[in-house]
């Protein structure tokens, strides 16, 4: 199996030394589903090992199963076969429970529709991770995390009263207040126009770089992948070589 990789000449995170341990190691990694035509192989056999503070960017065409590999990495969806090992814990095997609580002490996730509680103001949608932390300062530290992503005169604000770059701050926020070790972003611009997209990954990079965040970037935009660390192509429920990605789109 080969793997492409590129090197972005802004690199955002500093190199890690090479005997720490991957914050994300995937070996054999499947995943079969069911569906009315029949079992379907969503992925075949991934193979991925991920360094601390690295930054990662994920392409290949639709339905190659690059969302797929997040929500595996995420500990949302389940493997059929293989290891999966994210910041230092085996998450197959575990129950729910176990899982809602390695996600909420380590793993921050920015998805492309936001996914804001849409009865919740800008500062409670930020606080929620907190509070099912029992941390007391939950509200403090999401008002300072709105701050830092420009929407310190937005936290009383509904999401039907934010613009779609304005709830996806909310959800970057949302994602790096508890100061997660492994950031995921799936396509977290695709709702947003290009200026809007522009700057929230700005944002995104900036926050990663300042909190030492391992960033795993799922993205149909090979131009903005290339801004990580390395680029991975998938095609088929595989990682493959650039040019067979390409072949496959």
């Amino acid at each position: 199996m080969e793997r492409d990789t590129m090197t972005s000449p802004d690199r955002p995170h500093a190199a890690q030394p090479a005997t720490a341990e991957p914050i994300i190691r995937l070996e054999g990694v499947t995943l079969k589903l069911r569906s009315a035509a029949g079992e379907v192989n969503v992925l075949r056999g991934i193979d991925l090992s991920v360094a601390a503070g690295e930054a990662v960017g994920v392409v290949g065409p639709s339905g190659a199963g690059k969302s797929t590999l997040m929500m595996v990495a995420a500990g949302l969806e389940a493997p059929s076969t293989g290891l999966v090992r994210v910041a230092g814990r085996d998450l197959v095997g575990l129950d729910e429970d176990s899982l809602a609580r390695f996600r909420r002490d380590h793993v921050g996730i920015v998805f492309q529709a936001f996914r804001l509680v849409p009865t919740m103001t800008a500062l409670e949608n930020v606080a929620i991770p907190l509070e099912l932390a029992g941390r007391a300062d939950a509200f403090e530290a999401a008002e300072a995390a709105l701050a830092r992503v420009g929407l310190a005169a937005r936290t009383d604000h509904y999401p039907d009263q934010l613009s779609g770059g304005e709830q996806q701050r909310v959800a970057i926020a949302r994602a790096f207040v508890g100061r997660p070790r492994l950031l995921l972003a799936d396509e977290p611009t695709g709702n947003l126009d290009g200026r809007t997209g522009d700057t929230i990954i700005e944002l995104l990079f900036s926050l990663a770089r300042d909190h030492g965040t391992t960033l795993l970037l799922i993205t149909h935009d090979t131009t903005l992948a290339g801004r990580c660390d390395r680029v991975i192509h998938i095609a088929d429920g595989r990682i493959v070589d650039g040019d067979a990605a390409l072949a496959a789109e």
